[in-house]
């Protein structure tokens, strides 16, 4: 049977601790518990469950915290927890059973995150397969019989166990400073980090975030990165201009995105503009595409909430009732999900 080390990296997790290390204090075989500096009771709780408990000081790396928290475990696999997460019964079971046959030969299994709309996440899926349990120790192998190379792909594993997250409380307000000190310091965002800030800013953004962020995403259009990026630079652009009123902005990044399949938190936003102008016949279109016929990118409310509740508005004050009543059905449809 493989041998598992929890790793956590927490601060101030006093209020939902308990429920998850009582989730897992059967499962694993040790728990690593690192602290960035918690101020409550979450040393003290963690010490119920183990002694392996290291402080580590907060330098606006999770990344960093993280690699210490593997540093410090010593069984066969390593499984990823935060502190916000609990497993069900059923899924304790499936983990169990998982454990007890799984093959040396898997060096990572994903679980499925559940729950990740709750509380306006980045994640535009409720549910979707993350990695949560790494092996230890990785054995490299000599592969193909001419021109031999090392296998550097993982083997992954998809189980079937729900991890379910469930915060107390949203992590807008530190991610965006964790954003902004990393800017400050003059450092570049990753391909990721720049499609997640943006997708942050979309989802929980206030008008002072988007302006705090304009600097970076007009840059990011003069640098040597991807089509996508600049999509999705040109979407926060966007944005940000039309919460200014700064419609020369704002059209000079809907442009560009509209000569070359424009996402739907475009399409959107030009429905938005259009309604506000009271040219309803132009919104209805904008909030049709976004709705129908285009994908978002950063914000799943941008193809359905939003320009539904849009278009009803729109309808309404052309007095198109049928068409009113057909989109507050979808409406009650988008809600649902």
């Amino acid at each position: 049977m493989a041998t598992i080390s929890l790793c956590m990296i927490v601060k101030n997790e006093e209020k939902v601790l308990t429920r998850c290390l009582e989730c897992l204090k059967d499962i694993v075989d040790e728990m690593i518990i690192v602290d960035t500096g918690s101020t409550d009771a979450t040393k003290e709780i963690a010490g119920t469950y183990t002694d392996k408990i290291y402080d580590f000081p907060w330098i606006d790396d999770f990344a960093a915290a993280r690699n210490f928290s593997f540093s410090k475990a010593t069984m066969d696999y390593i499984y990823v927890a935060d502190a916000d997460e609990i497993i069900d019964e059923e899924n304790r079971t499936r983990f169990q059973l998982l454990k007890q046959a799984l093959l040396p030969e898997i060096e990572i299994v994903q679980m499925k995150y559940c729950n990740q709309l709750e509380f306006g996440s980045v994640y535009n899926f409720d549910v979707e397969y993350r990695g949560k349990l790494y092996k230890r120790l990785r054995t490299f192998q000599w592969i193909d019989p001419i021109h031999e190379t090392i296998k550097m792909e993982p083997i992954v594993f998809d189980s079937d166990i729900e991890i379910i997250h469930k915060p107390l409380q949203k992590h807008d307000r530190r991610d965006f400073a964790i954003f902004t000190r990393i800017l400050e310091r003059g450092e570049q965002l990753s391909k990721k980090l720049l499609d997640m800030y943006a997708k942050e800013l979309f989802i929980s953004g206030q008008p002072d975030d988007f302006f705090q962020a304009e600097d970076f995403f007009k840059n990011a259009l003069k640098e040597d990165r991807s089509l996508e990026e600049y999509k999705t630079a040109d979407c926060v652009l966007a944005k940000t201009c039309f919460l200014r009123n700064d419609w020369e902005g704002f059209f000079t990044a809907c442009l560009k995105e509209v000569a070359d399949n424009p996402p739907a938190e475009i399409c959107t936003l030009l429905g938005e503009y259009y309604r506000q102008k009271e040219n309803f016949e132009e919104a209805v279109m904008w909030y049709y595409n976004a709705i129908h016929e285009q994908e978002c990118i950063l914000n799943i409310e941008y193809s359905k909430k939003i320009p539904v509740k849009g278009i009803i508005n729109c309808y309404e004050q052309l007095g198109m009732t049928s068409q009113t009543e057909e989109y507050k059905e979808f409406l009650k449809e988008c809600e649902a999900l």
